[in-house]
Protein backbone atom coordinates (compact mmCIF):
# COMPACT_ATOMS: atom_id res chain seq x y z
CA UNK A 1 0.00 0.00 0.00
CA UNK A 2 1.26 3.70 -0.96
CA UNK A 3 1.40 6.56 1.34
CA UNK A 4 -1.40 8.18 -0.34
CA UNK A 5 -3.77 4.83 -0.04
CA UNK A 6 -2.35 4.88 3.14
CA UNK A 7 -3.29 8.27 3.95
CA UNK A 8 -6.95 7.61 2.70
CA UNK A 9 -7.14 4.35 4.72
CA UNK A 10 -6.72 6.40 8.10
CA UNK A 11 -8.72 9.79 7.13
CA UNK A 12 -11.84 7.74 6.63
CA UNK A 13 -10.96 5.20 9.83
CA UNK A 14 -13.47 6.02 12.93
CA UNK A 15 -12.04 8.71 15.41
CA UNK A 16 -11.99 5.82 18.23
CA UNK A 17 -9.90 3.21 15.97
CA UNK A 18 -7.82 6.01 15.25
CA UNK A 19 -7.52 7.15 18.72
CA UNK A 20 -6.71 3.19 19.51
CA UNK A 21 -3.93 2.74 16.85
CA UNK A 22 -2.06 6.03 17.70
CA UNK A 23 -2.35 5.27 21.50
CA UNK A 24 -1.59 1.47 20.76
CA UNK A 25 2.07 2.55 17.99
CA UNK A 26 3.06 4.88 21.05
CA UNK A 27 2.81 2.69 23.75
CA UNK A 28 4.57 0.15 21.73
CA UNK A 29 7.35 2.22 20.57
CA UNK A 30 8.15 3.53 24.01
CA UNK A 31 8.04 -0.14 25.10
CA UNK A 32 10.86 -1.14 22.79
CA UNK A 33 12.41 2.07 22.71
CA UNK A 34 12.96 1.06 26.60
CA UNK A 35 14.12 -2.18 26.05
CA UNK A 36 16.13 -1.77 23.51
CA UNK A 37 17.96 0.65 25.81
CA UNK A 38 18.20 -1.96 28.40
CA UNK A 39 19.41 -4.48 26.21
CA UNK A 40 21.82 -2.38 25.24
CA UNK A 41 23.21 -1.15 28.61
CA UNK A 42 22.44 -4.83 30.02
CA UNK A 43 24.65 -6.31 26.81
CA UNK A 44 27.86 -3.51 27.10
CA UNK A 45 27.62 -3.64 30.97
CA UNK A 46 28.23 -7.44 30.97
CA UNK A 47 30.79 -7.82 28.35
CA UNK A 48 32.79 -4.84 30.33
CA UNK A 49 32.79 -7.27 33.03
CA UNK A 50 34.32 -9.89 31.04
CA UNK A 51 36.82 -7.94 29.61
CA UNK A 52 37.51 -6.49 33.09
CA UNK A 53 38.20 -10.08 34.51
CA UNK A 54 39.97 -10.70 31.33
CA UNK A 55 42.80 -8.27 32.09
CA UNK A 56 42.60 -9.07 35.84
CA UNK A 57 44.09 -12.29 34.71
CA UNK A 58 46.72 -10.99 32.53
CA UNK A 59 47.89 -8.64 34.57
CA UNK A 60 47.58 -11.69 37.76
CA UNK A 61 50.20 -14.44 34.77
CA UNK A 62 52.35 -11.35 33.83
CA UNK A 63 52.94 -9.95 37.25
CA UNK A 64 53.77 -13.73 38.71
CA UNK A 65 56.10 -14.76 35.66
CA UNK A 66 57.97 -11.66 36.10
CA UNK A 67 57.86 -12.33 40.11
CA UNK A 68 59.72 -15.52 39.62
CA UNK A 69 62.13 -13.73 36.64
CA UNK A 70 61.05 -17.22 35.16
CA UNK A 71 62.95 -18.24 31.99
CA UNK A 72 62.13 -19.68 29.37
CA UNK A 73 64.81 -22.35 28.65
CA UNK A 74 64.06 -26.10 28.06
CA UNK A 75 64.83 -26.95 31.97
CA UNK A 76 62.61 -24.26 33.10
CA UNK A 77 59.41 -24.41 30.66
CA UNK A 78 58.26 -27.48 32.77
CA UNK A 79 57.88 -25.32 35.76
CA UNK A 80 56.34 -22.39 33.76
CA UNK A 81 54.11 -24.94 32.31
CA UNK A 82 52.92 -25.94 36.29
CA UNK A 83 52.99 -22.22 37.15
CA UNK A 84 50.47 -21.17 33.98
CA UNK A 85 48.14 -24.83 34.74
CA UNK A 86 46.95 -23.61 38.10
CA UNK A 87 46.62 -20.00 37.13
CA UNK A 88 44.41 -21.26 33.98
CA UNK A 89 40.85 -21.99 34.83
CA UNK A 90 37.58 -23.93 32.76
CA UNK A 91 36.94 -23.21 28.87
CA UNK A 92 40.08 -20.90 28.83
CA UNK A 93 43.58 -20.92 27.23
CA UNK A 94 47.13 -19.86 28.12
CA UNK A 95 49.61 -19.40 25.44
CA UNK A 96 53.17 -17.54 25.34
CA UNK A 97 54.87 -17.10 22.07
CA UNK A 98 58.16 -15.93 21.05
CA UNK A 99 59.15 -13.15 18.72
CA UNK A 100 58.89 -14.57 15.90
CA UNK A 101 54.94 -15.69 16.57
CA UNK A 102 56.01 -19.15 17.46
CA UNK A 103 54.01 -21.28 20.71
CA UNK A 104 56.80 -21.57 23.83
CA UNK A 105 54.77 -22.99 26.46
CA UNK A 106 50.49 -23.62 25.78
CA UNK A 107 48.05 -24.71 28.87
CA UNK A 108 44.36 -25.28 27.71
CA UNK A 109 41.25 -26.47 29.21
CA UNK A 110 38.38 -27.20 26.73
CA UNK A 111 40.13 -24.84 23.89
CA UNK A 112 41.70 -25.68 20.98
CA UNK A 113 44.59 -24.03 19.88
CA UNK A 114 44.01 -24.00 16.39
CA UNK A 115 40.81 -21.95 17.25
CA UNK A 116 43.08 -19.02 17.36
CA UNK A 117 46.40 -18.45 15.53
CA UNK A 118 48.69 -16.84 17.72
CA UNK A 119 50.18 -12.93 16.86
CA UNK A 120 52.37 -10.60 18.41
CA UNK A 121 51.57 -7.60 19.72
CA UNK A 122 53.66 -5.03 20.48
CA UNK A 123 51.21 -3.19 23.04
CA UNK A 124 48.04 -4.78 25.08
CA UNK A 125 45.02 -5.32 23.07
CA UNK A 126 41.64 -7.23 23.47
CA UNK A 127 39.18 -8.49 20.83
CA UNK A 128 36.09 -10.93 20.49
CA UNK A 129 36.00 -12.73 18.03
CA UNK A 130 34.29 -16.63 16.59
CA UNK A 131 35.17 -19.31 15.72
CA UNK A 132 33.15 -22.70 14.82
CA UNK A 133 30.34 -21.23 15.87
CA UNK A 134 32.18 -20.40 19.49
CA UNK A 135 32.28 -16.85 20.42
CA UNK A 136 35.74 -16.22 22.70
CA UNK A 137 37.43 -13.30 24.23
CA UNK A 138 41.28 -12.71 23.42
CA UNK A 139 43.48 -10.90 24.82
CA UNK A 140 46.99 -10.24 24.17
CA UNK A 141 49.97 -8.11 26.40
CA UNK A 142 53.96 -7.99 25.17
CA UNK A 143 56.43 -10.09 27.96
CA UNK A 144 59.44 -9.38 28.29
CA UNK A 145 61.92 -11.48 30.57
CA UNK A 146 65.68 -11.23 30.47
CA UNK A 147 67.12 -11.39 26.77
CA UNK A 148 63.37 -13.19 26.04
CA UNK A 149 60.80 -11.00 24.04
CA UNK A 150 56.81 -12.46 23.26
CA UNK A 151 53.55 -12.12 24.15
CA UNK A 152 51.12 -13.49 26.33
CA UNK A 153 48.13 -15.00 24.99
CA UNK A 154 44.71 -15.70 26.75
CA UNK A 155 41.73 -17.05 25.12
CA UNK A 156 38.18 -17.32 27.29
CA UNK A 157 35.10 -18.92 25.95
CA UNK A 158 32.51 -16.90 26.43
CA UNK A 159 29.44 -19.16 24.77
CA UNK A 160 27.91 -18.70 28.13
CA UNK A 161 28.02 -15.47 27.41
CA UNK A 162 26.75 -15.06 24.41
CA UNK A 163 23.86 -17.81 25.65
CA UNK A 164 22.67 -14.84 28.22
CA UNK A 165 22.52 -12.07 25.88
CA UNK A 166 20.93 -14.02 23.64
CA UNK A 167 17.81 -15.19 26.43
CA UNK A 168 17.67 -11.89 27.43
CA UNK A 169 16.89 -10.52 23.74
CA UNK A 170 14.34 -13.33 23.63
CA UNK A 171 12.93 -12.18 26.40
CA UNK A 172 12.38 -8.80 25.38
CA UNK A 173 11.32 -9.33 22.09
CA UNK A 174 8.66 -11.93 23.50
CA UNK A 175 8.11 -8.84 25.67
CA UNK A 176 7.62 -6.94 22.62
CA UNK A 177 4.77 -9.09 21.37
CA UNK A 178 3.18 -8.91 24.55
CA UNK A 179 3.54 -5.22 24.55
CA UNK A 180 1.89 -4.96 20.77
CA UNK A 181 -0.88 -7.07 22.46
CA UNK A 182 -1.05 -4.82 25.52
CA UNK A 183 -0.79 -1.64 24.35
CA UNK A 184 -3.79 -2.89 21.71
CA UNK A 185 -6.37 -3.32 25.04
CA UNK A 186 -5.18 -0.34 26.54
CA UNK A 187 -5.30 1.83 23.58
CA UNK A 188 -8.66 0.49 23.08
CA UNK A 189 -9.69 0.91 27.07
CA UNK A 190 -8.18 4.51 26.83
CA UNK A 191 -9.93 5.46 23.61
CA UNK A 192 -13.24 3.81 25.06
CA UNK A 193 -13.05 5.63 28.42
CA UNK A 194 -11.63 9.37 26.61
CA UNK A 195 -14.59 9.04 24.33
CA UNK A 196 -17.13 8.11 26.31
CA UNK A 197 -18.17 11.75 27.13
CA UNK A 198 -18.32 12.21 23.30
CA UNK A 199 -20.17 9.67 22.32
CA UNK A 200 -22.86 10.90 25.22
CA UNK A 201 -22.84 14.06 23.64
CA UNK A 202 -23.26 12.45 20.50
CA UNK A 203 -26.20 10.63 22.00
CA UNK A 204 -27.46 13.74 23.22
CA UNK A 205 -27.58 15.93 20.17
CA UNK A 206 -29.26 12.87 18.66
CA UNK A 207 -31.90 12.92 21.28
CA UNK A 208 -32.13 16.84 20.35
CA UNK A 209 -32.99 16.42 16.88
CA UNK A 210 -35.55 13.66 17.49
CA UNK A 211 -37.24 15.04 20.89
CA UNK A 212 -36.26 18.60 20.93
CA UNK A 213 -33.77 21.24 22.61
CA UNK A 214 -35.06 20.09 26.20
CA UNK A 215 -32.75 17.15 25.69
CA UNK A 216 -29.28 17.47 28.14
CA UNK A 217 -26.18 15.58 28.84
CA UNK A 218 -25.99 14.10 33.06
CA UNK A 219 -23.10 15.79 33.71
CA UNK A 220 -20.51 13.17 36.03
CA UNK A 221 -19.53 14.70 39.56
CA UNK A 222 -16.01 15.64 38.96
CA UNK A 223 -13.43 18.40 37.42
CA UNK A 224 -11.60 17.12 33.97
CA UNK A 225 -11.93 18.86 30.61
CA UNK A 226 -14.32 16.89 29.08
CA UNK A 227 -16.86 17.97 31.85
CA UNK A 228 -15.87 21.64 31.50
CA UNK A 229 -17.43 20.79 27.69
CA UNK A 230 -20.66 19.06 29.12
CA UNK A 231 -21.57 21.84 31.10
CA UNK A 232 -20.89 24.01 28.30
CA UNK A 233 -22.61 21.91 25.79
CA UNK A 234 -25.47 22.10 28.38
CA UNK A 235 -25.22 25.99 28.85
CA UNK A 236 -25.31 26.28 24.93
CA UNK A 237 -28.37 23.95 24.59
CA UNK A 238 -30.12 26.06 27.55
CA UNK A 239 -29.17 29.42 25.52
CA UNK A 240 -30.79 27.63 22.37
CA UNK A 241 -33.91 26.60 23.78
CA UNK A 242 -34.67 30.00 25.51
CA UNK A 243 -34.09 31.71 22.27
CA UNK A 244 -36.29 29.35 20.66
CA UNK A 245 -38.53 29.88 22.76
CA UNK A 246 -38.11 33.90 22.70
CA UNK A 247 -38.40 33.44 19.03
CA UNK A 248 -41.48 31.57 19.30
CA UNK A 249 -43.03 34.21 21.62
CA UNK A 250 -42.62 36.54 19.49
CA UNK A 251 -43.55 35.72 16.01
CA UNK A 252 -46.75 34.69 18.04
CA UNK A 253 -46.92 38.16 19.71
CA UNK A 254 -45.62 39.81 16.38
CA UNK A 255 -49.18 37.76 14.92
CA UNK A 256 -51.41 39.21 17.64
CA UNK A 257 -50.16 42.36 17.68
CA UNK A 258 -50.40 42.49 13.57
CA UNK A 259 -54.03 40.65 13.37
CA UNK A 260 -55.89 43.33 15.15
CA UNK A 261 -54.95 46.26 13.11
CA UNK A 262 -55.39 44.48 10.24
CA UNK A 263 -58.55 42.68 11.00
CA UNK A 264 -59.56 46.33 11.47
CA UNK A 265 -58.26 47.78 8.16
CA UNK A 266 -60.47 44.56 6.56
CA UNK A 267 -62.99 44.88 7.69
CA UNK A 268 -63.21 48.71 6.79
CA UNK A 269 -61.78 48.45 3.83
CA UNK A 270 -64.36 45.93 2.73
CA UNK A 271 -67.19 47.83 4.42
CA UNK A 272 -65.70 50.74 1.34
CA UNK A 273 -66.09 48.29 -1.22
CA UNK A 274 -69.60 47.10 -0.54
CA UNK A 275 -71.55 50.30 -0.09
CA UNK A 276 -69.78 52.62 2.32
CA UNK A 277 -67.88 54.80 -0.19
CA UNK A 278 -71.10 56.13 -1.28
CA UNK A 279 -71.63 57.39 2.26
CA UNK A 280 -69.53 60.33 3.07
CA UNK A 281 -69.55 60.06 7.15
CA UNK A 282 -68.68 56.25 6.43
CA UNK A 283 -65.83 56.55 3.90
CA UNK A 284 -64.33 59.37 6.43
CA UNK A 285 -64.93 57.56 9.50
CA UNK A 286 -63.23 54.38 7.90
CA UNK A 287 -60.32 55.86 6.47
CA UNK A 288 -59.73 57.86 9.73
CA UNK A 289 -59.45 54.33 11.59
CA UNK A 290 -57.78 52.89 8.83
CA UNK A 291 -54.72 55.48 8.56
CA UNK A 292 -54.70 55.25 12.18
CA UNK A 293 -54.21 51.03 12.45
CA UNK A 294 -51.98 51.50 9.28
CA UNK A 295 -49.88 54.35 11.79
CA UNK A 296 -49.62 51.53 14.45
CA UNK A 297 -48.20 48.90 11.85
CA UNK A 298 -45.93 51.22 10.53
CA UNK A 299 -44.60 51.78 14.42
CA UNK A 300 -44.39 48.39 15.31
CA UNK A 301 -42.34 47.61 11.98
CA UNK A 302 -40.00 50.54 12.89
CA UNK A 303 -39.65 48.92 16.20
CA UNK A 304 -39.04 45.80 15.43
CA UNK A 305 -35.98 47.33 13.06
CA UNK A 306 -34.59 49.46 15.74
CA UNK A 307 -34.63 46.20 17.99
CA UNK A 308 -33.30 44.11 15.74
CA UNK A 309 -30.00 46.66 14.80
CA UNK A 310 -29.84 46.98 18.32
CA UNK A 311 -29.06 43.00 18.78
CA UNK A 312 -26.60 43.30 15.40
CA UNK A 313 -24.58 46.12 16.29
CA UNK A 314 -21.17 45.37 18.22
CA UNK A 315 -19.74 48.19 20.52
CA UNK A 316 -17.60 51.33 18.99
CA UNK A 317 -15.16 51.88 21.83
CA UNK A 318 -15.12 56.12 20.38
CA UNK A 319 -19.06 56.57 20.96
CA UNK A 320 -19.10 58.40 23.90
CA UNK A 321 -21.31 61.60 25.04
CA UNK A 322 -19.62 64.51 26.85
CA UNK A 323 -21.65 66.57 28.99
CA UNK A 324 -24.43 64.22 29.51
CA UNK A 325 -26.22 66.12 31.40
CA UNK A 326 -26.74 68.89 28.57
CA UNK A 327 -28.08 65.99 26.40
CA UNK A 328 -30.63 64.92 28.81
CA UNK A 329 -31.53 68.78 29.62
CA UNK A 330 -32.58 69.26 26.11
CA UNK A 331 -34.67 65.78 26.00
CA UNK A 332 -36.49 67.04 29.02
CA UNK A 333 -37.09 70.45 28.01
CA UNK A 334 -38.61 68.59 24.02
CA UNK A 335 -41.06 66.86 26.68
CA UNK A 336 -41.75 70.00 28.70
CA UNK A 337 -43.28 71.84 25.24
CA UNK A 338 -45.13 68.12 24.00
CA UNK A 339 -46.62 67.75 27.61
CA UNK A 340 -47.20 70.97 29.02
CA UNK A 341 -49.81 69.33 30.85
CA UNK A 342 -46.82 67.65 33.22
CA UNK A 343 -44.30 68.77 35.80
CA UNK A 344 -40.53 67.66 34.67
CA UNK A 345 -38.00 67.62 37.54
CA UNK A 346 -34.57 67.46 37.04
CA UNK A 347 -30.92 67.37 39.01
CA UNK A 348 -28.01 66.50 37.37
CA UNK A 349 -24.39 66.81 38.85
CA UNK A 350 -20.88 65.73 38.09
CA UNK A 351 -20.86 65.53 34.57
CA UNK A 352 -19.07 68.82 33.69
CA UNK A 353 -15.69 66.85 33.28
CA UNK A 354 -16.98 63.60 32.17
CA UNK A 355 -17.89 61.14 29.52
CA UNK A 356 -19.83 58.62 29.37
CA UNK A 357 -19.62 55.24 27.34
CA UNK A 358 -22.79 55.46 25.41
CA UNK A 359 -23.24 57.35 22.19
CA UNK A 360 -25.36 60.39 22.36
CA UNK A 361 -27.91 59.26 20.18
CA UNK A 362 -28.60 56.27 21.61
CA UNK A 363 -28.80 58.47 25.27
CA UNK A 364 -31.74 60.43 23.39
CA UNK A 365 -33.04 57.53 22.48
CA UNK A 366 -33.41 55.70 25.31
CA UNK A 367 -34.29 59.13 27.58
CA UNK A 368 -36.94 59.74 25.12
CA UNK A 369 -38.60 55.96 25.51
CA UNK A 370 -38.61 55.97 29.33
CA UNK A 371 -39.80 59.71 29.58
CA UNK A 372 -42.65 58.02 27.09
CA UNK A 373 -43.39 55.47 29.66
CA UNK A 374 -43.16 57.78 32.70
CA UNK A 375 -45.67 60.24 31.30
CA UNK A 376 -48.24 57.42 29.26
CA UNK A 377 -49.19 55.92 32.78
CA UNK A 378 -49.15 59.16 34.86
CA UNK A 379 -52.31 61.55 35.70
CA UNK A 380 -51.98 64.46 34.09
CA UNK A 381 -50.21 67.02 36.28
CA UNK A 382 -48.45 64.31 38.17
CA UNK A 383 -44.60 65.06 38.43
CA UNK A 384 -41.73 63.29 36.44
CA UNK A 385 -38.34 63.76 38.20
CA UNK A 386 -34.75 63.21 36.07
CA UNK A 387 -31.81 63.26 38.35
CA UNK A 388 -28.32 62.12 37.39
CA UNK A 389 -24.70 61.83 39.35
CA UNK A 390 -21.43 60.28 38.88
CA UNK A 391 -21.09 57.23 41.33
CA UNK A 392 -18.05 54.96 41.53
CA UNK A 393 -16.79 55.61 37.71
CA UNK A 394 -20.51 54.70 36.64
CA UNK A 395 -23.35 57.26 35.67
CA UNK A 396 -26.37 56.46 37.20
CA UNK A 397 -29.60 58.23 35.97
CA UNK A 398 -33.12 57.72 37.75
CA UNK A 399 -36.80 58.61 35.81
CA UNK A 400 -39.17 58.44 38.68
CA UNK A 401 -42.92 58.83 38.03
CA UNK A 402 -45.98 58.93 40.66
CA UNK A 403 -48.17 56.74 37.66
CA UNK A 404 -50.03 53.62 38.64
CA UNK A 405 -47.04 51.87 38.84
CA UNK A 406 -46.15 48.12 37.64
CA UNK A 407 -47.46 45.01 39.75
CA UNK A 408 -44.56 43.14 41.17
CA UNK A 409 -45.35 39.87 39.72
CA UNK A 410 -44.81 41.44 35.98
CA UNK A 411 -41.70 43.46 36.87
CA UNK A 412 -39.58 40.78 35.90
CA UNK A 413 -41.22 40.61 32.13
CA UNK A 414 -41.71 43.78 31.35
CA UNK A 415 -38.51 44.02 29.63
CA UNK A 416 -39.61 41.15 27.09
CA UNK A 417 -40.87 42.37 23.61
CA UNK A 418 -44.03 42.64 23.26
CA UNK A 419 -45.21 42.46 27.05
CA UNK A 420 -47.37 44.66 28.41
CA UNK A 421 -49.25 44.45 32.36
CA UNK A 422 -52.34 45.55 31.23
CA UNK A 423 -52.68 45.30 27.38
CA UNK A 424 -56.21 46.47 26.50
CA UNK A 425 -55.08 49.82 28.08
CA UNK A 426 -51.54 49.57 27.10
CA UNK A 427 -53.12 49.26 22.87
CA UNK A 428 -55.02 52.43 23.63
CA UNK A 429 -52.31 54.40 24.70
CA UNK A 430 -50.81 53.44 21.35
CA UNK A 431 -47.81 51.08 22.45
CA UNK A 432 -46.04 48.73 20.46
CA UNK A 433 -44.76 46.70 23.87
CA UNK A 434 -41.28 46.85 22.56
CA UNK A 435 -40.20 50.13 23.71
CA UNK A 436 -38.38 49.17 27.22
CA UNK A 437 -36.76 45.83 25.43
CA UNK A 438 -35.47 48.00 23.08
CA UNK A 439 -34.11 50.49 25.90
CA UNK A 440 -32.34 46.89 27.36
CA UNK A 441 -30.89 46.04 24.53
CA UNK A 442 -29.16 49.64 23.82
CA UNK A 443 -28.05 49.74 27.36
CA UNK A 444 -26.51 46.49 27.26
CA UNK A 445 -24.88 47.14 24.23
CA UNK A 446 -22.58 50.15 26.10
CA UNK A 447 -22.23 47.38 29.29
CA UNK A 448 -24.63 49.32 31.46
CA UNK A 449 -27.77 48.20 33.74
CA UNK A 450 -31.02 49.18 33.92
CA UNK A 451 -33.27 47.95 37.36
CA UNK A 452 -36.62 49.02 37.47
CA UNK A 453 -38.57 49.15 41.24
CA UNK A 454 -42.31 49.74 40.99
CA UNK A 455 -45.38 49.57 43.28
CA UNK A 456 -48.65 49.69 42.23
CA UNK A 457 -50.44 53.17 42.51
CA UNK A 458 -47.63 54.75 43.92
CA UNK A 459 -45.40 54.92 40.34
CA UNK A 460 -42.12 53.97 39.07
CA UNK A 461 -38.33 54.21 39.33
CA UNK A 462 -35.78 53.38 36.26
CA UNK A 463 -32.50 53.40 37.05
CA UNK A 464 -29.79 53.06 34.47
CA UNK A 465 -26.04 53.15 34.73
CA UNK A 466 -23.41 53.20 32.09
CA UNK A 467 -19.44 53.24 32.51
CA UNK A 468 -17.66 56.95 32.79
CA UNK A 469 -14.45 58.39 32.72
CA UNK A 470 -12.73 61.47 32.83
CA UNK A 471 -12.88 63.97 29.73
CA UNK A 472 -9.75 63.12 27.88
CA UNK A 473 -8.43 66.98 28.26
CA UNK A 474 -9.61 67.34 31.51
CA UNK A 475 -11.33 70.24 31.27
CA UNK A 476 -15.01 71.19 31.31
CA UNK A 477 -16.57 71.02 28.27
CA UNK A 478 -18.68 74.63 27.09
CA UNK A 479 -21.64 73.49 23.82
CA UNK A 480 -22.20 76.47 21.66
Amino acid sequence: MNLPSLKRTLSRMPFKWMLTLWSAVLIFVLFVAYNTVQYVYVEKWMMAQEKKQARQKMNEVLNGLLEREAGFAEDELLRNRSYLDKKNQSDQMIRIIDQHGDKVIAVSDGIPEEWIAPEVKPETEIVVTDHAGHSLLVIRSPITIHSFHGTVEIVRNIDQFQRLTEAILRVFLFSGLGAVVLSGLGGGLLARQLLKPLQLMARTMRDVERKGVQERIAVPDKEDEMTTLMKIFNEMMDQVERSFSQQSQFVEDASHELRTPIAIMDGHLSLLLSWGKHDPETLEESLNISYHELTRIKALVQDLLTLTRTEKDGLAADEVTVRADRTILNIVGQWEQLHPQYTFETKLTGFADREVVVAERHLEQIMMILLDNAVKYSEVGSPVRVTGSVRNEAAVFEIADSGVGIPEKDLPYVTDRFYRVDKARSRKQGGTGLGLAIAKRLIERYNGQMTIQSKESAGTTVTISFPCRAHADGREVKVQ
